[in-house]
């Protein structure tokens, strides 16, 4: 049995909105820098998304449901995981900021984002842990 069969269909439709969202992030200016290719690329391998759906996905990212996580701690899990790979990979360099700013809006944070982004770079630069991240940002909003 592969890995990603024993995932249901659910994450797997899960992952690809996800992934999506992030492809639409991304494309707002219009184009997808190299800095977010590459960022992109990593995130596809990640999320297990095959080669077919990656094409799909980046040639019409706005097919693909948007599917922020209702529950505030589900967002704040999805931001520790983007948050990790814009900081661990350092892909995407001085605009890890930036980056990591759009994402935090299209997961649906609303409010204090550059703060729960300065935040969440710096949790990852203490090398906190899943738990420790949610504690701090649920907290310090």
């Amino acid at each position: 049995m592969a890995y990603s069969d024993l995932f249901d269909a659910g994450f797997k439709d899960r992952n690809r909105g996800h992934f999506a969202s992030i492809v639409r992030v991304a494309l707002t200016n219009g184009h997808i820098s190299e800095e977010e290719k590459k960022f992109i690329d990593q995130l596809a391998i990640r999320l297990d998304i095959s080669e077919e759906d990656y094409s799909k996905i980046l040639k019409n990212p706005e097919s693909y449901p948007i599917n922020p996580p209702y529950l505030e701690i589900n967002r704040i899990e999805r931001l520790y995981d983007l948050a990790r790979m814009v900081y661990v990979d350092n892909v995407l360099g001085k605009k890890q900021k930036d980056i990591l700013r759009k994402f935090a809006v299209a997961l649906g944070f609303t409010t204090n984002v550059d703060y729960i982004v300065d935040k969440a770079l710096s949790l990852l630069v203490l090398n906190a842990d899943l738990d420790t991240f949610i504690d701090k940002i649920k907290t310090k909003k």
